[in-house]
């Protein structure tokens, strides 16, 4: 493929009254995909397993602006129920158990969620005949643990996960990468991110947000390692306009499909560097001094420790890169959550 250089994903005449089907919309990132996808005037169809409101979509008003189904992904039936009533131009795959210490102490739901979630509905599609685009997110889990010199990672880096969360999202993908092929021909492509932080991340065992609680005073943060292992991140802004630049290209240009990304910011910080930017930007020293001493006794967390992702596919492809900075990431961050403790209360999340 030449370089792909355009912001026409970026046209609101495209996104205008598409039907977009958005799976995991009270999820994280799915929220904030599905707010600029509003904003851009496509129709929103999401698919929720659960009936609560979605707190973030409430806050930002966009909760009637959406259609809301309460569904399992593990349910093929009710889906295709839903989809036999919508006609749907552009599909985000991003429902998932996303949490890994969730994914050790129940790898069979997590399984279910991230292995039959993702082929459940990806065969349903395989009969939608009105899909033009399928972006379908796996996870810089997926690739497992490497030494430290080795990274980056690039697309072309092996599957070698062990972690159950690691292999449940490391399956979905290659699931995904045999119904792009010509035997199925559906047009998916299958994205690799770095861990994703922002406004709106409303599970508060995350790093970032269970920071930001002890910031403002809501409770103690605990580390739960030495603060060694090194992670990427990406702001989910970024995130959210690069889903659509992916699908846009994809509706437009199918020898797109099953193409794999990896989008990050080549940069690993370590997981206590990351604290204590958290703690500096937001002028407590106090709590800075306080996680140093917890951190001193704190053995490493059985997790993968070391993880960054190149995004030279996506720049030679689409002339992408990443726009915030950590530290504009983590300001705009801090102040989102400010707000929105102010009228709920984090306890709801927990």
């Amino acid at each position: 493929m030449t370089k792909i250089i355009s912001k026409q994903y970026l046209n609101r005449k495209f996104w205008k009254n598409k039907t977009i089907l958005l799976t995991g919309i009270n999820g994280f990132i799915g929220g904030n995909l599905a707010k600029i996808l509003i904003e851009y005037g496509a129709k929103v169809i999401g698919l929720t397993n659960t009936n609560k409101k979605n707190k973030f979509l409430e806050y930002e008003k966009i909760y009637s602006k959406l259609k809301i189904y309460n569904v399992d992904i593990k349910n093929y039936s009710k889906i295709d129920n839903i989809l036999k009533k919508n006609t749907i131009d552009i599909c985000f795959h991003l429902a998932a158990q996303v949490d890994v210490n969730v994914a050790k102490n129940n790898p069979f739901q997590t399984f279910e969620t991230n292995i039959r979630g993702t082929y459940n509905l990806l065969e349903i599609l395989r009969h939608h005949k009105s899909i033009k685009s399928i972006i379908v997110a796996s996870s810089d889990k997926a690739y497992g643990d490497y030494n430290i010199k080795d990274l980056p990672y690039t697309e072309n880096h092996d599957l070698r996960p062990s972690f159950p969360y690691d292999v449940s999202k490391a399956s979905a993908d290659m699931i995904a990468k045999s119904y792009s092929t010509n035997i199925f021909n559906l047009p998916i492509i299958i994205t690799r991110f770095a861990n994703i932080y922002g406004p709106g991340q409303l599970n508060f065992t995350a790093l970032i947000p269970d920071v930001i609680l002890n910031i403002l005073g809501y409770r103690n943060f605990i580390p739960r390692s030495n603060g060694l292992h090194t992670r990427d991140f990406l702001y989910v802004d970024d995130v959210a306009y690069l889903y659509m630049c992916l699908a846009y290209n994809l509706f437009k240009d199918k020898r797109l499909s099953g193409e794999i990304f990896n989008a990050g910011t080549d940069k690993a910080y370590k997981i206590k560097d990351i604290i204590f930017k958290l703690c500096k930007i937001s002028n407590n020293s106090a709590l800075m001094n306080k996680i140093k001493k917890d951190f001193m006794n704190k053995k490493p967390s059985g997790e993968i420790l070391h993880q960054s992702m190149s995004y030279k596919k996506l720049n030679n492809y689409f002339d992408w890169k990443p726009t915030f900075s950590m530290d504009d990431g983590i300001f705009t961050t801090i102040k989102w959550y400010k707000e929105f403790l102010k009228k709920y209360s984090y306890k709801n999340f927990l």
